[in-house]
Parts: structure tokens; C-alpha cells; sequence
């Protein structure tokens, strides 16, 4: 150990060996929740919690990263040097070391001062009296009195007062007892995050008070005794006990209870359990109590393993009031991984499982908080087995769907595949060649009374080769295919009394387009512009394919991806018979510092040589030798304006058949707006419109940009939303809207929400939420909603970035 100093004679100065014990700093890094103490059924019962909501939708991870603290190796503690400096120094060599006026010792990632320090370095015993500061890994400890072993962290600070990094909280004690590098005990203390005002009346918002705190800071936990949280001059009960973070880690314990309101289900309260099994597995428990219907049961696991991952969810209802007494119940399980073989020439397989099953026909209208998938009314379970190997890929599927009815929407059922197995051999730029060849055997099953056709085997084969010439400015691609395909059927086609039927359609195409750029400038920007007209001709025979039944194929939406593509459908039940032409042009500008895409525009039409006779039942063939016009076009000319708008103009009826026009303005942090109009002509016409700002620009009250995820400043109200309207129906469809107010060390939450679930009824809930900062959040989140329904919606309080002990260094 070195004690050097500038007023003391080299007599005065020994040097101290450092003390051989030592002590090892851990860390956690997992994204968590917080935890919370809440007061419930009107300050009557106190409910202490340990993690907060968020932790079921944290990431999980397979090792951990450093957090709080940058980890020193426990193995070269003890050949760290300690520093001693001050006015005045003195001591025996290896005992003892007595520094007075402005005492100051470094070891690793700690420093004390104060007014005097006494050191024994064979205890290794830190004495220290008056002004004494501790800085430990960015955690700031102040008092009058200080005994502390310092590698072990074992020892006791006086009428102490603490601030720790990881969440901004501090207060004060009359004691703080440290008893490892891991824990210590705080005495008669208070603790919150609200940041100090000038002012002698000033009070934080909320805050902590307690017999005592137990901190673990291997865990990121504090418990703290006979605890009484206070919010604005409102105090709860004394809690015996009331668990709460110090960092951002996942931790097992209570979540918040949630309660909310249900224009279904009338009162939901949620008391949620976390489990925190592994870094890499977790599990959550959500058992409910819904005024009207009864008690919910409900649970998710999910787990992340070298090789594969997933997570499985399931809700149970006994006696559901609402439908009858039934039990009610929903499942929803997900994993992907490889599956080793042990067979050399094999190696692995890839595993996909996607179970989505409910109870009955309702469940996805009366559960709209459970799995998104099983809120939909298609549920599949989807079981896959794939294989690849060079330019080899093999896929073994079994699909099958449950199909939950409504007497007012009635949907005919997809068919199942039962199973479907595909190979695909496929090779590129084999002497300039690209080749594919693909096997597809499918049995499809659903109900012929509702499908109105047997169910079938069906095999396809398609194969292709093509030759792409590429050169700088241009490109020509032709290409040919080949798609043959063989059915069996259960039991005799009614039109044409086969029980077989085979297709073979072959297929020509030609691709070419030729790009030209320029240099040029616009509004005193330096931009490229390019020229890149584009023609794509196809051409296949007709072979009538309109008398088989239809599986898997429906027809391609008309856009600028679709439009230069060989065939009309999608899937293999229909191959169209094409003899047309596609002519298009495009132009950008691109900026010519950066290469970033400002504007694009581009305009695309067909020209028919024949008609199109294959068609789809219910269609008619296509006898239009000009197709609609395709016009599209999207502005990024700044980070703070987006403007995109695509429209399928008919030039025969002189109006458009679908349009699509969005923009977006987002000129800071927390001002956002976005608008979309979508038509299609006959059939829907919706307006789009989501937000995010704030209400104080109203009166001129415009805050600071803080940055993402810190909010504007206190005292501002946000308003939040988002609203789809129904011109063709001439009401509202889908409905969230809301306002945040930001305090100066909490945010507090409204927000109402409408989502249709039939053609005649909607579900309506209203959630409300306090968050105290680096603390807790106490109610009905609506976060999750804000961040599904708002494009780019962003929190008021979110860490973006990992707190390091050197942003905290003295």
C-alpha cells in the first residue's frame, strides 16, 4: 500500500503492505420488474409485493452481463494496491496508518473520506470521523462515523445517509450495519426517488419509512420492516413487510395486484405470482377473480435453452356464470429448436410446435387478455419437422385448425394438412444458372358439408431454371417452369364424376428493367435520382383447371410486388393461363452524403394479350386487355415527416379501387402523430389515427427534450391514443385513448379501451396505473396496450441504458 503526501517529510511516510483479505463484488443483469407495497379494500389490508409487473415479459437469457457494477475478479482482490493520501500521516509500517485533514483511501472500486482515518491493516479496519463519504461502485454512503472492514465489508456507519445508483433512491438512517460486500441493514430510515428541490418546505411526493431495510445486493432486493409508504400527505398502514428492487433484476415473489374494469366480465382483480426459476426459465401465475363470471385460473412457463426455446400458457375457468356454469378453458404453447439425430450423415432437425386450442366457440371474445393467438377465431396447431443440408431442405408438417363460430360471421374452416411433407432441391449460379426442383405431397380433411367439396391428396411437382444477365444499368431474366400436380379424391367430383385429376401447366417469363442515375439537388440537398423502368412478360397456356376443387389458393393482392409475378393465385390449385405484359417505371432519390432512400415513386400497368380463363369459384374470366393502373409513392425527406400512398386507379370507371395514403409526424422525443386512410371500394373504408403529445403544448408549456425513456420534465399530462373508424359503417371499430401525467419521481396512467369482438358487441375496459419511480407500479397496466395499438408510443420512464459505477465516479 501507498501513502504518499506532499507535506509530510519521507520519515513521516511508510509504506503499508495491503491487507490479504478479500472480498468479491457480484452483479445481476436481467431486465425485471419492480417491486411494490399497495394498500387495498380502502387502507384496510396491505398487500407487500416483490417484483413488479413488467418481469413476465422480460427477456429471458442464457448468462449473465454486467449491471450495477463492472465485476472484479474475486482472485486478484487481494493484490490490489490501496491508496492513502492527506494533510497529515503517520503510522507504523504494516500495522497501522493514521491520516488527519482530508483523509482519502482507494481500494478498487471504493473510496472514503473524512476528517480523520485510522487503518489497521492486519484486521484491515477502517476508522473514520467526521464528513466521512463513501463511494462504493457508484453507491454514496455520508455520516459522521464509520468502523468498516474493508475488503470484507463487514461494519457499521452512523446516523448515515445513502444514495444508491441503480435507482436513484436515497434517504437517511441512524445506522447502517454492513455485513458482506452483499448486505447490509439501514436503521430508522426513509427511502424514495424524488429528487431533492431548493425550498425548506419541500417534500418528496412518495416515500418509504421503516424500522428497518435489509438489503441484498446480490439479489437487487430491499426488504424493509414496519414500512408505511406515503403519496402526496396520503400514508397506508404500517406493513410488517414490504419487499422492493435496488436493481433492475427479475426476482420471485407477488406481483401488483391488478384491478380493472370489464363491461363483460365487471370487476377483474389479479394477484399474479412470479417465479423466477432460472435466468434462462421462468414461470407466472395469474389466478383471478371476475365479479361475473367467477375464478380464473391461469399460468405461463417459458424457457431458453441452448437449442431451442418457447413458452406454454393456459387458462382454466370452473363454472364460467356467464355461459352456463361450463368450464371454460384455453392453451397456447410455442417452441422451435433442432432435435440431434446422432446420425452423422443427418445431423440435426428442426422442431416447430405452434398448439393454440380453446373451449368453446366464445373463448376468444370473452378472454380478450389471454394469448393474442387465442383472441383470434382460426386457431391452428402447427407441428413441423425440417431438415436441410446444402442445397437440400426437407419439411414434415401436420396442421390443424379449430375454428371458433359465430352464428353472426360464420367462417368456412381451412383444411387441415394431414400431414404435408416437401423437399426442395435448389442451386444458384451454376454456371451462371439458377435451378429448383419441388416436391410437395398434402392430404387435405375439413368438412365436405361445409367446404362443399371432397377432401383430397394432392402431390405437385414444380421445377424451374432460370438465367439472370446482369450488367451495370440493366438486367434481363428469362425463365421457365414446369407445374404438374395429381389429386385423389374421396369420393367423385360431382361436375365431372372423377375421383383423379391431373394438371400440367408450363410457364415462360422474361425480366428486364434497366436503371439510370443522375446527380442533382433539391430544397439545397445534394441527392442521386434514378430512372428504372421496368418490363416483365409472361406467358402460360390454358389447361382447364375450373372444375377441380379449390384447398389452398386464393388470389394475389394487386400491388407492385404481385404485379410482376408468373401467376394470379396463390397456391397450387390454380396455375394462370397469361399471355400479358407488365410495364412499369420507378425513381428514387436517394441522398448522397448518406445513401439513405428520401422519395420513391412508381406507377405500374398490365397489358393483356388473351383473356385470363382460369379463375377461382364465383369469379368470372378476366377479359380486360388494360389492367388498373398501380400508382405508389413514399416520402421520408426528414426523420421528423413519413408520407406513404398506394392506389389501384380503374381508368375505365375513372375512380380508384383501393387506396391506401398514411403519414406520420414525429418532430421529438413524446410528439407523435400518425394517420392512415384505407379504401376499398364496396366492401371497407377505414380511417387511422394513433398519438402520442403533449397536452401542456396547448398553452405553450413546450418542457425539455430529456431523451427516450426520461420523459419531458414533471408536471406535464401526455395524450395518448389511437382510433379506427368505419366510414363505410359509420361507426367506431377499435378505440384506445388516454392521458399520462408525469410527475417529478411518478407517472400516473388512465386509459380507456374498446375493442369490437362481433359485428354487434364490443368489449370495454378501463385501466389505471400509478408508477413510483426505481420502486414499484400499483394498478391496471396499460402499457402493453399503448405499446400493441401506438406506433412508436415510448415510455415516460424507461432505462435505455445499463447504469455503470464510472458514471458515478469519483
Amino acid at each position: 500500500m501507498h501513502s504518499p503526501t506532499s507535506a509530510q517529510s519521507a520519515r513521516t511516510k511508510p509504506r503499508l503492505r495491503a491487507a490479504r483479505a478479500s472480498f468479491s463484488l457480484r452483479a445481476t443483469a436481467w431486465a425485471s420488474r419492480s417491486l411494490i407495497a399497495a394498500t387495498l379494500l380502502q387502507g384496510a389490508a396491505a398487500w407487500a409485493q416483490t417484483a413488479d409487473a413488467a418481469a413476465a415479459d422480460a427477456p429471458l437469457m442464457l448468462r449473465r452481463t454486467p449491471l450495477l457494477r463492472d465485476k472484479i475478479p474475486e482472485a486478484e482482490r487481494p493484490r490490489l494496491p490501496s491508496f492513502v493520501t492527506g494533510d497529515h500521516t503517520v503510522g507504523q509500517t504494516d500495522y497501522r496508518t493514521t491520516v488527519e485533514g482530508n483523509a482519502e483511501m482507494r481500494r478498487a472500486d471504493m473510496v472514503i473520506r473524512a476528517d480523520q482515518l485510522d487503518y489497521t491493516q492486519p484486521d484491515d479496519l477502517a476508522k473514520a470521523l467526521g464528513n466521512v463519504y463513501i463511494n462504493r461502485a457508484g453507491d454514496v454512503f455520508t455520516g459522521p462515523q464509520l468502523e468498516l472492514q474493508v475488503d470484507a465489508m463487514q461494519g457499521f456507519f452512523n446516523r448515515a445517509s445513502y444514495r444508491f445508483l441503480g435507482t436513484k433512491a436515497y434517504g437517511d438512517s441512524s445506522r447502517i450495519d454492513f455485513i458482506d460486500d452483499q448486505h447490509m441493514v439501514i436503521h430508522d430510515v426513509t427511502y424514495t426517488t424524488c429528487q431533492r428541490r431548493p425550498g425548506p418546505s419541500w417534500m418528496p411526493d412518495w416515500m418509504i419509512t421503516a424500522r428497518s431495510i435489509a438489503v441484498d445486493q446480490g439479489s437487487g432486493q430491499g426488504i424493509a420492516q414496519d414500512a408505511v409508504l406515503s403519496f402526496k400527505g396520503v400514508s397506508t398502514p404500517a406493513i410488517p413487510s414490504m419487499p422492493f428492487p435496488l436493481t433492475e433484476a427479475r426476482q420471485s415473489g407477488l406481483l401488483p395486484p391488478v384491478i380493472g374494469l370489464n363491461s363483460t366480465s365487471g370487476v377483474e382483480t389479479i394477484l399474479p405470482y412470479y417465479w423466477n426459476i432460472a435466468p434462462n426459465r421462468d414461470a407466472t401465475l395469474y389466478p383471478s377473480l371476475l365479479s361475473k363470471r367467477g375464478i380464473d385460473l391461469a399460468g405461463e412457463f417459458r424457457y431458453l435453452e441452448n437449442g431451442y426455446r418457447g413458452q406454454i400458457r393456459g387458462d382454466y375457468m370452473p363454472e364460467d356464470k356467464l355461459r352456463d356454469n361450463n368450464d371454460r378453458w384455453g392453451i397456447a404453447a410455442t417452441h422451435s429448436g433442432s432435435l440431434e439425430t446422432g446420425i452423422p450423415a443427418i445431423g440435426n432437425l428442426g422442431v416447430g410446435v405452434n398448439i393454440n386450442r380453446a373451449s368453446d366457440d366464445n373463448y376468444w371474445k370473452d378472454f380478450p387478455r389471454t394469448s393474442p393467438s387465442l383472441t383470434q377465431r382460426l386457431l391452428p396447431t402447427d407441428l413441423n419437422l425440417t431438415w436441410g443440408k446444402g442445397d437440400f431442405y426437407v419439411n414434415a408438417r401436420s396442421l390443424k385448425w379449430q375454428v371458433l363460430q359465430d352464428v353472426s360471421s360464420p367462417i368456412v374452416p381451412p383444411y387441415d394438412r394431414l400431414p404435408q411433407l416437401v423437399a426442395r432441391y435448389s442451386k444458384l449460379d451454376s454456371n451462371g444458372f439458377d435451378y429448383s426442383l419441388e416436391g410437395d405431397y398434402t392430404q387435405f380433411e375439413s368438412n365436405p358439408a361445409l367446404t362443399n367439396q371432397p377432401n383430397a391428396r394432392r402431390e405437385y411437382l414444380l421445377g424451374q431454371i432460370s438465367r439472370p444477365f446482369l450488367a451495370p444499368g440493366w438486367f434481363v431474366t428469362p425463365k421457365v417452369q414446369l407445374h404438374s400436380r395429381h389429386y385423389e379424391f374421396d369420393y367423385a367430383l360431382a361436375s365431372t364424376n372423377q375421383t383423379q385429376a391431373s394438371v400440367t401447366v408450363p410457364t415462360f417469363s422474361l425480366d428486364s428493367g434497366l436503371v439510370y442515375e443522375r446527380d442533382t439537388s433539391f430544397l439545397g440537398r445534394s441527392l442521386i435520382q434514378t430512372l428504372e423502368p421496368r418490363a416483365f412478360y409472361v406467358r402460360t397456356p390454358f389447361r382447364d383447371q375450373n372444375n377441380l376443387p379449390n384447398y389452398d389458393t386464393a388470389r394475389s393482392d394487386f400491388n407492385f410486388a404481385s404485379i410482376y409475378t408468373e401467376n394470379a393465385f396463390v397456391g397450387n390449385d390454380r396455375i394462370s393461363d397469361n399471355n400479358l405484359l407488365t410495364l412499369g417505371v420507378t425513381s428514387r432519390l436517394i441522398d448522397a452524403a448518406t445513401g439513405a432512400e428520401a422519395a420513391k415513386f412508381g406507377i405500374a400497368q398490365r397489358l393483356r394479350f388473351k383473356d385470363q380463363n382460369v379463375i377461382l369459384p364465383g369469379e368470372t374470366p378476366t377479359t380486360d386487355r388494360l389492367s388498373d393502373i398501380m400508382v405508389g409513392g413514399s416520402v421520408n425527406w426528414t426523420e421528423k415527416w413519413a408520407f406513404d400512398s398506394t392506389v389501384q386507379y380503374n381508368p375505365k370507371t375513372d375512380r380508384s379501387i383501393r387506396s391506401s395514403v398514411g403519414g406520420r409526424y414525429n418532430p421529438s422525443n413524446y410528439r407523435l402523430i400518425s394517420a392512415a386512410y384505407r379504401l376499398q371500394r364496396g366492401t371497407s373504408e377505414l380511417i387511422d389515427v394513433g398519438w402520442q403529445w403533449p397536452i401542456n403544448d396547448l398553452w405553450g408549456d413546450f418542457g425539455e427534450d430529456l431523451g427516450r425513456g426520461r420523459g419531458q420534465g414533471p408536471g406535464r399530462f401526455y395524450s395518448v391514443g389511437r382510433v379506427n373508424y368505419s366510414m363505410y359503417d359509420s361507426k367506431l371499430v377499435d378505440a384506445v385513448a388516454g392521458v399520462e401525467y408525469e410527475g417529478d419521481c411518478w407517472v400516473a396512467r388512465v386509459v380507456f379501451e374498446r375493442l369490437q369482438s362481433s359485428t354487434t358487441t364490443a368489449t370495454k375496459r378501463v385501466l389505471f396505473q400509478i408508477e413510483f419511480f426505481g420502486f414499484s407500479r400499483v394498478g391496471s397496466s396499460p402499457l402493453e396496450v399503448l405499446r400493441r395499438n401506438i406506433p412508436r408510443y415510448q415510455f415516460l420512464n424507461e432505462q435505455v441504458a445499463t447504469p455503470s459505477r464510472f458514471s458515478n465516479y469519483d
